[in-house]
């Protein structure tokens, strides 16, 4: 090894190796800068070579171990490529095979499809392999009904079990609610069919006045731009009875899609001739009977549609303090969730009066302003007169301990009879005038007197105007949130205004009375229970019904309103108008009938009918439905054999707006409960809780869990109807959110199963189609152990006979007796 200190200056540069003999010897006797090398210590050299020894090694070992891990990657990756080759080839052949399975099943479905309407399908080649709903469901229903199994025996003396459906509004297709109903009444109707019973189930639709009108004026705006007022009321209906006969038939074809066993020979639409000669009889004899009458009450008025509308078809928002809201005609949003006082000054000048309103465009219609009786802030104010400030009217200051809460507000209420419900009341309490600022389209009338500057101005626009008009007189005096539930009409979403209008009214009282006493008394069974309150409650509160629509489709109104040759219109009046003088109605069943009431009453007199030209609220047709199906009023067979009813099964939350209405016309018109027992199921709503609605996207047509249905498609599904541009992407959204790959088929059986299984839960149903396609696999498995049952049957197996099965009935167990 190198000398590497041998100088004891310090560190030297190593020497090289020493010499052997003489020449070491002269180096070392040198002075050592000779240059020649020396000769390395052996035990030195031995050590430096086994170090490199190792280093080639260690080197040698690296290299074998990169080498090593190259190839197993090299194969790895060749395994790799071998596997997806062989995952790829099975990923082929599994696709190859399951299209090769679809197309099997595409022909098999042709051949059971290409059965002759009334045959039975062919079922010789036995059971396929598995379970495919279109192929199990076949052609089996033409059979059925072509074979008569659904129509009863009308001379049959088997008890009757007679069930009318509840007729859905012609204007679209079923939804979901509907799968569960008639879900619901086809495993009632085939268990009585099954059991003995001469079953009648009675199809039928509702000509549903306003959803109808509503769809086909937007059809003839769409695609002709014309209104119906331009093309006139008979060319209209022509309009509206194509569209009828057009699209009215899907509701049938999904009915049969369900495999509802309904009688289709006597399926019934409320607006055919045996109704509808059914609707004019009951309205001409509750007339009659005083039961009917014409009255100028408040409705419940649609400025967008321009027709009172029934309590069903209000929906009902929270609006917790100020907040913008889009209204339907204006651009801007309106502010709801808002009070606003202002100042009304005494007419002696002595003071004011501040009042306190949400809805202060109503303030031109103010006839008077109530204090509480008690109130000892407002005693010296009784009996004096305000004056005001847009109109100069005198406004008469009145007490009223049932209309004034003292606590609230100022205590002192504007009181606008003809636009509000419990300022209606007040008014007939106290004789104040009713005065009716708005016209048919929501507008403050052209009536200067009575509006001022604010004659023809949209009513929310007024809100904000006569707000700035009051301020400039100084007499506004601020304002707050104020928390309310505002009312929107269902179909156009527009703000409900109550507005008085002369209408048709039904006198409810001692119908409803009855209705009470016959669930009392048990002729009338409601199940569950526990809907026995509402009923009570709902109708020992009942009010009269407003049978008025301003509508061309539907029933026409028999009445006519009298009018004298050569009458000034201002002596006479006008129908429908403040003008109207209500004595001048007359009803008969056709206009001769109504002309002889008139002459009669009118003796000497040279009269001239105008008819009513509006039509009957969609429900007063639909109320006579379970006798009007029968042919009432005519006295016939099937009335006598089938009505009353065994059943009526519905959805609870119609409870009072249909099931009510029909036992109080049931018993009015005749005798009779229409049937002995209400069956309520519960309310279908979306996975989420949701009340089902189009606009957000949840609404689920049965035939699309049928047959399932694509993302796309669904989306198609929300274009060409009522919703608008921003309703149809929220729709949307909501589609992409609930069903991102679609809705996957699951058959009818798996539909109606997962429905019916759903009932057992309470008032209602969140419905998760994941748990419908569960119930296919159900299908599948049951599929599959009766194919296994039929493969383990001996080979010359043949059925029992009829009679040795009935003997040997009694002696299975009750499921399987069921079964066989």
């Amino acid at each position: 090894a190198p000398l590497l200190c041998t100088n004891p200056a310090g560190w030297t540069v190593p020497q090289p190796p020493a010499k052997k003999g003489k020449e070491a010897d002269g180096d070392r006797g040198g002075d050592g800068d000779g240059g020649e090398e020396k000769e390395l210590d052996p035990d030195k050299a031995a050590k430096k070579a086994a170090k490199l020894a190792e280093k080639a090694a260690k080197a040698a070992k690296l290299a074998a171990k990169q080498a090593a891990l190259k190839a197993k990657e090299e194969e790895a990756a060749k395994k790799a490529a071998e596997g997806g080759d062989k995952k790829k080839s099975a990923k082929a052949d599994a696709e190859a095979k399951r299209m090769a399975e679809a197309e099997e099943v595409a022909k098999l479905i042709e051949a059971a499809s290409a059965t002759p309407k009334g045959q039975m399908k062919d079922l010789s080649s036995g059971m396929y392999k598995a379970y495919h709903p279109k192929l199990v469901e076949a052609s089996w229903y033409d059979w059925w009904e072509e074979s008569g199994f659904f129509k009863p025996d009308v001379n049959s003396d088997k008890p009757p079990f007679v069930i009318v459906i509840p007729p859905p509004n012609v204007t679209g297709a079923l939804h979901i609610g509907h799968a569960l109903t008639n879900s619901i009444q086809d495993t009632i109707v085939r268990w009585r069919r099954m059991s003995g019973y001469n079953t009648v189930w009675v199809p039928g639709t509702d000509h549903a006045g306003i959803a109808t009108q509503t769809v086909v004026e937007k059809k003839l705006q769409r695609e002709k731009g014309i209104t119906r007022h331009r093309l006139g009321r008979e060319k209209f209906l022509e309009e509206v009875f194509k569209w009828v006969d057009e699209y009215g038939g899907r509701i049938c074809d999904q009915l049969r899609r369900i495999g509802s066993s309904v009688d289709w020979s006597r399926l019934a639409f409320t607006m055919d001739a045996n109704l509808s000669a059914a609707v004019l009889e009951a309205f001409v004899r509750m007339h009659e009977q005083g039961i009917i009458y014409r009255d100028n009450r408040l409705v419940n008025w649609c400025c967008k549609l321009k027709t009172a509308i029934s309590d069903i078809e209000i929906e009902y928002i929270d609006v917790p303090k100020r907040t913008p809201l889009a209204v339907p005609g204006y651009d801007e949003p309106v502010e709801f969730g808002v009070i606003t006082s202002f100042a009304y000054p005494l007419e002696d000048g002595s003071g004011e009066l501040v009042v306190a309103t949400t809805r202060i465009e109503t303030m031109p219609g103010d006839t008077a302003v109530a204090v509480h009786p008690d109130d000892e802030r407002y005693k010296s104010y009784h009996g004096k007169f305000l004056l005001h400030p847009v109109n100069g009217r005198r406004v008469p200051i009145i007490t009223d301990a049932e209309l004034v809460d003292m606590s609230f507000g100022t205590g002192a209420v504007k009181v606008t009879p003809a636009h509000d419900p419990n300022d209606f009341l007040t008014g007939k309490r106290h004789s104040l005038e009713f005065v009716n600022i708005l016209d048919d389209v929501g507008n403050l009338s052209m009536n200067e007197a009575l509006n001022g500057p604010f004659a023809g101005m949209p009513r929310f626009k007024a809100r904000v105007e006569i707000a700035k008009y009051l301020d400039g007189k100084g007499l506004l005096r601020g304002h707050a949130d104020n928390p309310m539930r505002l009312g929107l009409c269902s179909r156009s979403k527009d703000v409900i205004e109550p507005v008085l209008k002369p209408q048709w009214w039904v006198n409810c009282k001692d119908m409803a009375a009855r209705s009470c006493e016959a669930v009392r008394n048990g002729t009338l069974e409601i199940i569950p229970k526990e809907y026995e309150a509402t009923w009570f409650r709902w109708l020992e509160n009942i009010r009269d019904w407003c049978i008025s629509r301003q509508l061309w489709w539907g029933h026409r109104i028999p009445a006519y309103y009298v009018t004298f040759a050569g009458e000034d219109a201002a002596v006479g009046g006008r129908p429908g108008v403040p003008s109207e003088d209500m004595s001048r109605w007359v009803v008969g069943r056709d206009v001769d009938a109504a002309l002889a009431v008139a002459k009669a009453r009118y003796p000497g007199q040279d009269v001239e009918l105008i008819q009513d030209e509006d039509v009957l609220d969609t429900w007063f047709s639909s109320g006579l439905f379970p006798f009007s199906v029968f042919k009432w009023p005519q006295e016939s067979p099937d009335l006598d054999k089938f009505y009353p009813g065994a059943l009526l099964e519905t959805g609870h939350d119609i409870l009072f707006f249909w099931v009510a209405r029909m036992v109080m016309m049931g018993l009015q018109l005749t005798d009779k409960v229409p049937f002995k027992q209400v069956y309520l199921h519960a309310m279908v709503r979306d996975a989420h809780g949701r009340k089902m609605s189009k606009s957000l996207g949840n609404v689920i047509d049965p035939l699309h869990v049928i047959e399932g249905i694509t993302l796309e498609q669904l989306h198609a599904t929300l274009t060409g109807g009522n919703l608008d541009k921003k309703e149809v992407e929220r729709a949307q959204a909501g589609q992409r959110e609930d069903f991102p790959d679609g809705i996957e088929e699951c058959g009818t059986d798996a539909l109606r199963f997962a429905l019916c299984a759903y009932t057992a839960q309470a008032r209602d149903i969140n419905l998760d189609i994941k748990r419908v396609v569960a119930y296919r696999y159900w299908c599948n498995k049951l599929w599959n152990a009766i194919k296994f049952a039929m493969m383990n049957l001996p080979g010359d197996y043949t059925p029992p006979s009829s009679e040795a099965l009935s003997a040997a009935l009694p002696a299975f167990p009750l499921p399987c007796q069921w079964l066989l």
